[in-house]
């Protein structure tokens, strides 16, 4: 009887983990998203730093309680995506206002996701440090690298070879003529390899350790899939908001597959990275 009460009680305690985890990330990635805040200037402000010191104190309370100590890691995971995204935020404004890139080309547009990347690569890298974590909790290794390596070149390579037609399809795509595309070429592997690295580690990479003992690797993917998921809603950039999310979400399992799979990110990242070019294709297209 005591083993179905501890059973129980250990359920009931993870289902409130998994809809902590969902409501959390979503609030943190909607809300206050680095591309489309949706609060006032001022209720923005004091909206990210009181989310950041909630959960700050949230953590070191847990800290202190032999019970729930456990659930510390997802905190810090929560913790830092939150602190990722006002500093992604902050930098990515200061880069447009202070050195003109506004994403009127595709050379300003590759230069800014470069900087969305390099934002939440070091800040992910240095909090997961300071939080005690080293480079393998967040899937920064070599793991079976030959691997995730063949596993994410086949995948980009499938991805680039129909990035034209799916552009078409799924995009409001422009003019794709070849004498238009081949100029875009650097920018768009610059933009797409860019966005790749920084959106897998702040998701698959940042909380995939940290979910799998209380959800195992499954659902531990599928719940990080359902708040990535919500990061692309209403985008503007598709021709069916619907259709889109309901492909991403076994693309974001897959992602997860392959870094659980491979024990690192570089599978994923390639992954993810083919999938943007027909994405990144149709922006392009209608820049100016």
């Amino acid at each position: 009887m005591k083993n179905k009460q501890l059973s129980g009680q250990k359920w009931t305690e993870n289902v409130f983990l998994g809809f902590l985890f969902i409501g959390m990330g979503a609030l943190i990635i909607i809300t206050f998203s680095a591309l489309r805040p949706t609060l006032e200037p001022v209720q923005d402000y004091l909206g990210r730093i009181g989310l950041i010191v909630l959960l700050l104190v949230a953590t070191w309370l847990v800290r202190k309680s032999p019970r729930l100590e456990k659930y510390r890691q997802v905190l810090i995971g929560l913790l830092i995506l939150a602190a990722v995204v006002s500093l992604d935020w902050v930098f990515s404004v200061y880069v447009m206002d202070k050195l003109g890139l506004n994403g009127s080309t595709p050379m300003s547009f590759a230069l800014i996701k470069l900087n969305e990347c390099a934002v939440v690569v070091i800040s992910v890298t240095l909090l997961t440090r300071l939080a005690g974590g080293s480079l393998g909790s967040i899937y920064i290794q070599k793991g079976n690298l030959k691997q995730g390596l063949t596993i994410g070149l086949v995948a980009f390579l499938v991805c680039v070879a129909g990035s034209v037609p799916m552009a078409q399809l799924m995009f409001k795509s422009g003019d794709l003529r070849l004498a238009r595309i081949l100029p875009w070429i650097p920018w768009l592997l610059l933009a797409s390899l860019a966005n790749g690295a920084q959106e897998e580690l702040l998701f698959r990479g940042l909380f995939l350790r940290k979910l799998q003992p209380f959800f195992g690797k499954f659902m531990s993917s599928f719940l990080i899939a359902f708040v990535f998921t919500f990061l692309h809603q209403s985008v503007g950039y598709t021709l069916n908001d619907f259709a889109f999310l309901l492909v991403l979400v076994p693309l974001a399992l897959a992602w997860g597959f392959i870094t659980q799979k491979t024990d690192s990110l570089w599978g994923s990242i390639l992954f993810h990275a083919g999938t943007d070019i027909p994405v990144f294709l149709s922006i392009f297209s209608r820049l100016g």
